[in-house]
C-alpha cells in the first residue's frame, strides 16, 4: 500500500473552462476519501484520471513514489492495481456470481484452487457465499452491488474508486449498502475514493471529505471538521442545512459567535462603528431555538418530518432561517428566536 497524491492536476477538454483545474490532494494510505460537489464540479474526471481512463493535461498522479500520469507518462489502467465500482454494477449477465468475481483472476492467469479459494473468501466478506450458482438477474440491486464489491476486493487492490455506486438504489438498501462499504473498507484495508453529489453519503462514510466546484477543491478535511467549521459561502452551502446571514461583525470577532454577538449584530443601530465589517455567517438549524426573548420572525413554512417540524422564518429585514420546533407552529405566525451558535465563513 501506498499513499496517492495528485499534484496540481487538470484536465480540459477544449475551449473553455477546465473541467479540473490545478487541484492537489494527498489521499493517506487506507483512507477513505469522498469527493463531493455538485453536478458538473469535475469530481468523477478526477477519478476517471486516477483510474487511468483519461490523461491529465496539467500535474501528475503518483502512488508512492510511481508516477501513474503526468503530461509526458501514462501507465494504462490494467497497470495500476485498482479495481472501480461503477453506478450500473457492470456485471456480466451470462456469468454466475462466482464468474463474475473471479473473472480478474482469470484475466491475470490465476485459476484453479487458488482462484476457487479467493473468489470464497471475496463473497464471504460481502455475505454472498450462498449466491455464487446464480445469476445477476436473479438478485437484488443491493446484492449485485455487493457482488461489484466482492470483483473488487478478490484482485487485493492498492486502490479502490467508486463512482456513484449507490444512486440506482432506494433509501433503505443505501444504507444498508453503507454499511457493507464501512466493512469493506475495514476488511480490505485499501485506499478508498467515493465520488458522491450526496452529503449524507460522504459524511457516513469517509474518513476524509474534499469539496469541489466548478473545477477546483474548496476543501478537504474529516467530516466533522467540514461540517463544524466549512471555508466560504459554497462550502456553507453545500453542506448540512442551514442559512447564510449577512451580519455586521467586526472583523477581530472569533469564527464561531455566540447568542450575545449575534444579537447585537441582528438588532438594527442607527451609526454603526466604523471598524464593522460585513461578513457572511452560517446559520444551522439546531442552533435556532423558538424563545421569548430572542429576535422577532415571521413562520413563512412549516413541514412536519415525524418528530419535529422543519421551519423556515424570515427575520425583519427580510433574510431567512431554518430552525426545528418539536410543537406546530402556524405559517404567518409571528415567533422570537435565539440562535445559540453560528459560524463566520
Amino acid at each position: 500500500m501506498a499513499q496517492l497524491s495528485l499534484n496540481h492536476l487538470s484536465k480540459s477538454f477544449g475551449a473553455g473552462r477546465p473541467a479540473v483545474n490545478d487541484l492537489s490532494l494527498t489521499i493517506r494510505d487506507g483512507g477513505f476519501l469522498a469527493l463531493l460537489g455538485p453536478s458538473g464540479c469535475g469530481k468523477t474526471t478526477v477519478l476517471r484520471m486516477i483510474a487511468g481512463f483519461e490523461q491529465p493535461t496539467g500535474g501528475s498522479i503518483r502512488l508512492g513514489e510511481r508516477v501513474l500520469a503526468d503530461e509526458k507518462s501514462f501507465i494504462p489502467p490494467e497497470a495500476r492495481n485498482m479495481a472501480m465500482v461503477f453506478q450500473s454494477y457492470a456485471l456480466w449477465p451470462h456469468m454466475t456470481v462466482a464468474e463474475n468475481v473471479g473473472y480478474p483472476l482469470k484475466v491475470r492467469g490465476i485459476g484453479g484452487d487458488a482462484r476457487s479459494r479467493k473468489v470464497r473468501e471475496a463473497l464471504a466478506s460481502v455475505r454472498l457465499e450462498d449466491y455464487a450458482d446464480r445469476r445477476p438477474a436473479a438478485l437484488s440491486g443491493g446484492q449485485r452491488q455487493r457482488v461489484a464489491l466482492a470483483r473488487c476486493l478478490v484482485t487485493e487492490p492498492d486502490v479502490v474508486l467508486l463512482d456513484e455506486p449507490l444512486a440506482n438504489l432506494d433509501r433503505h438498501l443505501r444504507q444498508e449498502m453503507e454499511e457493507t462499504f464501512r466493512e469493506f473498507h475495514r476488511r480490505s484495508g485499501a485506499t478508498m475514493v467515493y465520488v458522491t453529489h450526496d452529503q449524507s453519503e460522504a459524511m457516513a462514510l469517509a474518513t476524509d471529505v474534499a469539496i469541489m466546484s466548478e473545477g477546483k477543491l474548496l476543501q478537504v478535511g474529516a467530516p466533522e471538521a467540514i461540517y463544524a467549521e466549512p471555508e466560504g459561502r459554497v462550502v456553507g452551502s453545500l453542506i448540512g442545512q442551514g442559512a447564510i446571514l449577512s451580519l455586521p461583525i467586526f472583523p477581530s470577532s472569533p469564527r464561531r459567535l455566540d447568542w450575545l454577538s449575534l444579537s447585537h449584530a441582528l438588532r438594527p443601530v442607527m451609526q454603526p462603528h466604523p471598524d464593522v465589517r460585513t461578513a457572511d455567517v452560517l446559520i444551522r438549524p439546531q442552533d435556532v431555538e423558538l424563545a421569548p426573548e430572542g429576535i422577532q420572525a415571521k413562520v413563512e413554512t412549516s413541514l412536519y418530518e415525524g418528530e419535529r417540524y422543519a421551519l423556515r422564518l424570515t427575520l425583519s429585514d427580510g433574510q431567512m432561517l431554518r430552525a426545528f420546533s418539536r410543537l406546530p407552529v402556524r405559517v404567518g405566525e409571528l415567533v422570537r428566536v435565539r440562535i445559540g451558535s453560528g459560524w463566520r465563513l
